[in-house]
Order: C-alpha cells, then sequence, then structure tokens
C-alpha cells in the first residue's frame, strides 16, 4: 500500500441497495448502512494507521437504477456515528466524574468511621473493622479509576475513526455497458 495518497478499502456488490439496509424507511441520504457492509468497511479502517486517510471504491455487478450520492449519503451515515459515538464518549466521562465524587465521599466516610472505631470498641475488633473500612471504600474508587484510566480509550478511538470514516472518499465503479 502506498503511503502517498489515500488507503483505498473496496467492496464488491451486486448493486448499490446492498450498501444499504433494506429496511430503513428513510430517504436515500439519510439512510443506514447495512451491518455486513458497515462491519467490512469500518474493520478494514481499523487496520489502516489513523494518520492515512481514506477512499471506499464500491464495484457494483449492475449499474444503479436511479442517479445517487453514495459518497454524500456514506459519509452522512459515518458522521452521524462519530455523533453518537462523541455523545457516548460525554457521557462516560459524566459517569467517571459522578461516580468519582461518590467514591471519595464514600471513602471519607469509610475512613472517617475507622478514625472512631478505636474510641467504640475492644482494640483487636476495632482494627479488624477499620482494615474492613478502609479496603472497602478504596475498592469504591474501582469503577471511576476504571473509567478515567481504561474505559474511554477504545470510544475515543472509535470516535477518531469513524470521523476518518466520514471523510472519506467513494467512488462507485460500473460495469461499462457495450453498444
Amino acid at each position: 500500500m502506498s503511503t502517498s495518497g489515500p488507503a483505498v478499502i473496496e467492496l464488491r456488490l451486486r448493486e448499490l441497495a446492498q450498501l444499504f439496509n433494506s429496511l430503513d424507511p428513510s430517504p436515500f441520504l439519510e439512510r443506514d448502512l447495512d451491518a455486513d457492509a458497515e462491519e467490512f468497511i469500518a474493520s478494514w479502517a481499523v487496520e489502516i494507521p489513523m494518520h492515512r486517510e481514506l477512499s471506499l471504491v464500491i464495484h457494483l455487478a449492475t449499474p444503479p437504477t436511479t442517479g445517487s450520492d453514495a459518497e454524500e449519503a456514506v459519509q452522512a451515515y459515518f458522521r452521524h456515528r462519530a455523533e453518537h459515538k462523541q455523545r457516548e464518549f460525554t457521557q462516560l466521562l459524566r459517569r467517571g466524574r459522578v461516580s468519582l465524587l461518590v467514591g471519595v465521599l464514600f471513602l471519607v466516610a469509610c475512613l472517617s468511621v475507622a478514625g472512631l472505631l478505636p474510641r467504640l470498641l475492644h482494640a483487636s475488633v476495632a482494627s479488624v473493622i477499620k482494615e474492613s473500612l478502609t479496603i472497602i471504600g478504596w475498592v469504591a474508587l474501582w469503577r471511576p479509576l476504571e473509567i478515567y484510566l481504561y474505559d474511554w480509550w477504545p470510544v475515543r478511538s472509535e470516535r477518531r475513526n469513524l470521523q476518518r470514516l466520514a471523510r472519506m472518499q467513494v467512488k462507485v465503479i460500473v460495469p461499462q455497458i457495450p453498444l
């Protein structure tokens, strides 16, 4: 593969209608892609380094019956998916902030109670409960830390890939009809 131009993803179809979800009643430019076609395109795009732009070449076995702007439809679909992924990313970070706040408050409560225990209970019992509350309080921070350390990476990466797919050039190649 040359690194000078866009990386090419090739798709072979009988007809252009196979590219789109046949159950979607939306107008052409707003239709969802067929799940298999989307999976094929997205899986190839993931394999191509992120710094490379993309180009989709669709080879049709039969000419389309009506004029259509496949490029605009494909770009609109992936743009919509990227916007959805951005909302998912924002919600994940919001959930992380709320979880962190709840976790920190719970940790403070556990440590506060643990600090009072030596005055209320026998030393050996207080020690066991104090250690248990300390561990439980820190475990309460597990999920927010997981969100902020690990969970956001794949969502961000997928969003970036969808944005790249939304910019991709689309070319439809139809068979030559003999005269």
